[in-house]
């Protein structure tokens, strides 16, 4: 599974029927729960949402603290918020009502096959890696394919694009940026001087230096993970991910990864709000 810090594509519609299915969902039958939970193996997702919680320490960075200003209550309370069996089955509900048999089959079908099971093994692999780290081998691997194997480039540009475009991927994180913040302000943890629409603002402002940041960030974590994996491999890979029943398959699971982050980080700011004093930022 492509990490979660990919593009995400049509991010506002889906989200909205997340939202809604988060409400009206109900218990799926056994047989069901053991199929969704067969394909968030199968596919890896179990380990992305898994991966969520290694950003638990990103949180209290974006209000200007540091987790261990809280000391053994963070762990608690950041194991509480990120419990990953809990992650897990939220990703189940929710896919559960809104992913077709056909997307879900075809997926599955995909990534049980050989190439597919590779492709999972060291995605899962890169999701639990030191990021910095990642990121530098990365760069280094892409800076010798500029003179060695240019093709390899392209192939990635490609495979990152058929995930969904810059601006959707960062139209996904301003909104689980202001999403925190105003929990934040609301749970009495931080003092915003601007309102929303000034943060907003303020993103607009610095979007075209965050998109190159992070294509080059995607760049270098991809060309990272998938290091081991010949061209060929990697344009049939990219082909599996342009197909339309591919694209549904990812379009939900990067939003309902979305939604899961968005919905713990503002877990976060209500249970700052009861460890700490509110300061301004």
């Amino acid at each position: 599974m492509i990490p979660f810090f990919r593009p995400l594509r049509a991010v506002a519609g889906v989200l909205l029927a997340v939202c809604v299915t988060l409400v009206i969902a109900t218990s799926a039958s056994a047989a069901d729960r053991d199929r969704l939970r067969a394909f968030l193996t199968v596919t890896g997702f179990d380990v992305a949402l898994e991966s969520i919680k290694l950003s638990a320490e990103d949180a209290p960075r974006m209000l200007g603290l540091e987790a261990q200003d809280f000391g053994a209550a963070w762990t608690l309370m950041a194991g509480d918020v990120f419990d990953v069996k809990d992650m897990q089955a939220d990703a189940m509900t929710i896919l559960g009502q809104t992913l077709s048999d056909e997307a879900l089959s075809h997926a599955a079908d995909f990534y049980a096959s050989d190439l597919g099971q590779r492709l999972v093994e060291a995605e899962n692999a890169s999701h639990m890696r030191d990021g910095d780290e990642k990121r530098g081998e990365g760069g280094e691997l892409l800076a010798e394919l500029q003179d060695t194997d240019p093709e390899r480039i392209v192939i990635l540009q490609r495979m990152m694009d058929a995930i969904g475009s810059d601006e959707q991927s960062l139209r996904a994180a301003n909104e689980l940026e202001i999403r925190f913040l105003m929990a934040a302000q609301q749970a009495g943890v931080i003092m915003l001087r601007v309102d929303e629409e000034g943060l907003r603002a303020a993103q607009a402002e610095r979007a075209d230096e965050v998109i190159e940041s992070m294509r080059l960030s995607g760049m270098a974590g991809s060309a990272a993970t998938y290091r081991d994996f010949s061209n060929e491999d990697l344009e049939a890979y990219t082909e599996a991910l342009e197909h339309p029943l591919m694209q549904e398959v990812y379009e939900l699971m990067n939003a309902v990864q979305y939604e899961i982050m968005a919905n713990r980080f503002e877990e976060v700011a209500d249970r700052l709000g009861r460890m700490s004093p509110g300061q301004e930022l």
